[in-house]
């Protein structure tokens, strides 16, 4: 069994080759282990598209197994957006949700192993204790005075800790491995700590939690996992998952491989970041369409097929790098570009009187909702009065101008030719109305006019168009790279939302929420899916028609 021939090669596929070809394993079968700890984002989608990606391309098998070992910051509600968000992405995983809590009992036999082979011991040093005899990068550690307790006594102060007899932080079960070693984690890490805390999986059973880097590779055993897919920042934390492994009596035996992360620009994929966006009211919550979150970017519009292509394209490297924002709108632009239905929005809007159309007529216009793809037809009302784009017009301008200007011509989407004559202006000289005259046999871009228009301008009538609430997004940092800033608040961007007031055509009113339209001319929106009702419209912009960061940059 081999990859699939049409999906791209990394070295991890290479390595899954090289595992079967040799039959060190005979199938394939990852896990995606998210921490319950925050909503997730596109750096999880990367790894999600990686890890089922290559089990469905195996035809192998992928587990959502959630690493709950710090109830404290955990919660049933980031559980259940973890498991929609998969879905919505369009992954299904092997069998029942995994939990590591599902594995505590097993846990704690592994840890008596442990320290019935002298190997782990419970050590009473202060959390400042810990750290002194822990050393420095430059300096080794020293023994803890604990550490030659004998077995027997270890395992008595073990069943101790477990019966809730010691307080949080007075003692932790610790790893007897080198505290010498060059690496950090080597040196005698915690394996179990004290933690009264209630557990959203096992409630108040347990008072003692295992730590990530010994309940992760157990947990891959226990589930029969191969290949144990990490980001980079775990390359150290490997020779511990193999140390335990190595010393404890499990059969099955994964191996961990790292690949590097996402890092995006004008984000952060620091959950704790994200958090303290979400907890200090920096950001809506972790749905805001500003967040880099799966569910900001599905309340955005944002497609499962557009993340999947953009964490395709970023491809599966051991090198760490800055993705530049415009791939992943460029990812949601192709794909909305092809499948989003138009419409017909005014943002800004400046009304328009076409003098020399019946008052009282009203016109129903049959518009296609996408100009290539074959998605049916929607009707747009026509009237004498309409609003049109503030931007759209000009007393005077330049040839370089194809909108509407005293004395010329422009054409309504789907609609008429119309000719600007005169101006309204209030008190303070701003134009209030602009009054024009339509040639009543121009309707539809095929009518047979010598004297065609050079552009093409959006509208909707004022009598049947519906108020709305238009939210446009940009960068929430003002920096490529806010983590490298001494403080990444001070660079949030203030002009990150500008909410604007305007109408939409009458069709949008039962507008799905989160369904992405074209509005012609302005870029893709979507129906807010909190925010928006029949009542009260509120529409996101998905994206805009065109890159506009180049121009940022400048």
């Amino acid at each position: 069994m081999t990859q699939a021939d049409n999906r791209p090669s990394n070295f991890i596929r290479n390595i899954i080759d090289g595992d079967l070809a040799s039959a060190k394993n005979t199938e394939v079968h990852t896990r995606f282990p998210p921490e319950p700890n925050g909503y997730l984002h596109i750096g999880h989608a990367k790894s999600i598209c990686l890890n089922f990606g290559i089990a469905n391309d195996y035809q192998g098998q992928c587990n959502l197994r959630f690493d709950d070992t710090n109830p404290e910051k955990e919660d049933i509600d980031y559980v259940h957006s973890i498991q929609n968000d998969v879905k919505w992405l369009g992954f299904e995983w092997a069998g029942d949700v995994c939990y590591s809590s599902n594995y505590f009992d097993q846990l704690f036999q592994y840890a008596m192993e442990l320290i019935d082979k002298g190997l782990a011991f419970v050590c009473f040093l202060s959390p400042d204790e810990a750290r002194e005899y822990r050393g420095s990068l430059n300096e080794p550690g020293k023994n803890s005075p604990y550490r030659d307790t004998s077995p027997e006594e270890n395992r008595a102060l073990f069943e101790k800790m477990r019966a809730g007899e010691f307080k949080e932080g007075e003692c932790s079960l610790r790893a007897k491995i080198d505290m010498s070693s060059s690496f950090m984690c080597m040196r005698d890490p915690i394996i179990y700590r004290v933690k009264f805390a209630h557990h959203h999986q096992t409630g108040d059973k347990w008072c003692i939690y295992p730590m990530y880097d010994f309940t992760h590779c157990i947990s891959d055993a226990i589930e029969g996992i191969t290949h144990s897919l990490c980001t980079l920042e775990f390359q150290d934390n490997r020779r511990l998952y193999d140390w335990v492994l190595d010393n404890i009596s499990i059969e099955s035996r994964p191996y961990q491989y790292e690949f590097s992360r996402l890092n995006l620009e004008y984000t952060v994929m620091s959950k704790r970041k994200l958090n303290q966006l979400v907890v200090e009211n920096h950001v809506e919550g972790w749905d805001d369409p500003r967040m880099p979150t799966i569910a900001g970017l599905r309340r955005r519009g944002y497609t499962p097929g557009s993340i999947v292509e953009f964490c395709k394209r970023i491809g599966v490297t051991k090198m760490n790098n800055m993705v530049e924002f415009p791939m992943l709108e460029a990812c949601i632009r192709e794909d909305l570009n092809t499948n989003a239905p138009r419409a017909m929005a005014v943002l800004d809007p400046l009304k328009i009187v076409i003098e020399n159309y019946p008052e009282e007529q009203l016109q129903m216009i049959d518009a296609p909702l996408h100009p290539s793809e074959d998605m049916g037809t929607r009707q747009l009302p026509f009237s004498r009065e309409i609003y049109i784009e503030r931007e759209d017009f000009r007393e005077e301008a330049n040839k370089k101008y194809k909108r509407l200007v005293i004395g010329k011509t422009v054409r309504l989407r789907n609609a008429y030719i119309i000719e600007a004559t005169r101006v309204d202006k209030d008190e303070q000289g701003n134009i209030s109305c602009v009054y024009c005259n339509y040639a009543h046999d121009s309707l539809g871009q095929n009518s047979e006019l010598v004297a065609k228009p050079k552009g093409v301008i959006h509208w909707v009538s004022v009598a049947q168009a519906l108020p709305a609430t238009f939210r446009l997004y940009d960068r929430l940092f003002s920096v490529a790279n806010p983590l490298a800033q001494d403080d990444f608040l001070s660079t949030i961007n203030p002009d990150s939302l500008t909410s604007l007031q305007g109408f939409v055509e009458p069709a949008l009113l039962e507008a799905p929420a989160g369904l992405a339209y074209q509005f012609e001319r302005q870029g893709y929106f979507c129906a807010d899916n909190k925010d928006s009702t029949s009542d009260a419209l509120v529409f996101n912009r998905t994206v805009g028609l065109r890159d506009s960061w180049a121009k940022v940059v400048e």
